[in-house]
């Protein structure tokens, strides 16, 4: 896919690749009129990219997710 300097993963990369759910939400957002979108998502899945936004979709270890586990130890539930 040839580079597009104008599109947000490029002018906001920061986003496509944080941390943050409310980041990730907000990247996957920006590609929802994204003239490559398909080629993206699709390039993604072939790559098994580990993280990031693709095509309008969070990747993690590779497959797309609906959100992305927050970070540290999960909570312990009362039994």
């Amino acid at each position: 896919m040839p580079a597009m300097p104008d599109l947000p993963c490029q002018t906001h990369a920061d986003l496509f690749f944080a941390d943050a759910q409310a980041q990730l939400a907000v990247a996957r957002d920006m590609c929802a009129g994204c003239p490559v979108k398909d080629l993206c998502l699709a390039g993604a899945l072939e790559r098994h990219e580990p993280h990031g936004v693709w095509g309008g979709q969070i990747f993690l270890n590779g497959i797309a997710v609906d959100r992305k586990p927050p970070r540290g130890r999960p909570r312990k539930h009362a039994a």
